[in-house]
């Protein structure tokens, strides 16, 4: 029997395409031990431009995430844009699940391409990756930019009714749907303005192309997230660090966008996006881009090497 014809995977191949034309190419690591990290570099890395690392979260792939910023970032930075383990064509053989081990993972593949500095921008799940880079390795990473990413949490927060869901495997399955329903409370969760009547044949096909693949280890990335969060543990970071929230994240709500800058104090800015949930990158692009690339080119234009 022919294959159906797939609007997800078609849509794939339509951003593959545009970060090709954009100067990236695909590129795979082997950081040994079972761990392969896969990432989009550019074909040509130039030295008289500053490098940045955009780090995806729990959605789709890197290239669903990122594609409305890619091209013109691309003409002020060289641009690198890892799949984080169990997302894209990167995987682990071990047991580690922590953001941590996801940190440690895009510094080691980052340094394969014989990067010394760089800046670090990560959205949601990616964002508590690009804090554990900036916590570990303080003195290559320069600058941080965190979208819609509730480093602050506790794990007290999920009792404490913070968050629109119960549980840590409640919030699995809306993240990580299974069916039409579940897909449809996750858009209720992240959008503040959910898009309407899609037709369920795309949703299946998105679910089947995208929400099926490591669907085990996705659920214990979740849970290393949440278990034994405590703000007191929270290390703060030292390089200059811009706060990119929606006004209306269900996900990570408000309360957490002024948690981290209290941590952080004067080194945090926080830019709110209103009118805007949780994808704020979906619903809200330019106003997040706008925010981004002031941080960062302002950072560019200083030369910005702020002392630790």
């Amino acid at each position: 029997m022919a294959k159906c014809f797939s609007l997800t995977e078609s849509r794939d191949w339509c951003y593959r395409f545009s970060f090709k034309n954009a100067g990236l190419k695909s590129s795979t690591v082997d950081l040994g031990d079972g761990t392969v990290m896969h990432c989009w570099v550019p074909k040509t890395h130039k030295t008289n431009k500053r490098t940045v690392c955009l780090i995806h979260g729990i959605g789709a792939n890197a290239m669903w995430q990122w594609g409305d910023v890619i091209s013109p970032l691309i003409s002020k930075f060289n641009v690198y844009v890892p799949d984080l383990l169990f997302f894209g064509e990167s995987y682990t053989n071990g047991p580690e699940r922590s953001e941590a081990f996801q940190a440690r993972c895009v510094m080691g593949l980052i340094e394969a391409h014989g990067i010394e500095r760089l800046m670090v921008v990560g959205i949601s799940y990616g964002g508590f990756v690009a804090y554990s880079m900036a916590a570990q390795f303080s003195e290559k990473v320069e600058r941080v930019v965190l979208i819609c990413a509730g480093v602050s949490m506790e794990e007290k927060d999920m009792e404490q009714g913070v968050f629109k869901v119960n549980s840590v495997d409640e919030a699995s399955e809306v993240l990580f749907p299974q069916t039409p329903e579940k897909m449809k409370q996750l858009l209720t969760l992240t959008f503040y303005k959910p898009p309407k009547n899609i037709p369920s044949c795309f949703v299946k096909d998105y679910i089947h192309v995208m929400c099926t693949k490591y669907l085990q280890e996705r659920k214990e990335l979740i849970q290393a997230l949440h278990k034994g969060k405590n703000l007191s543990e929270l290390p703060k970071i030292n390089q200059p660090t811009l706060l990119i929230w929606g006004e209306h994240d269900h996900v990570f709500p408000l309360e957490l966008a002024h948690r981290l800058k209290r941590h952080l104090g004067e080194n945090a800015d926080l830019k709110i996006i209103k009118n805007a949930g949780h994808a704020v990158n979906v619903e809200k692009p330019k106003e997040m881009y706008k925010y981004m690339k002031a941080f960062l080119i302002d950072h560019h234009h200083n030369n910005g090497r702020k002392a630790d």
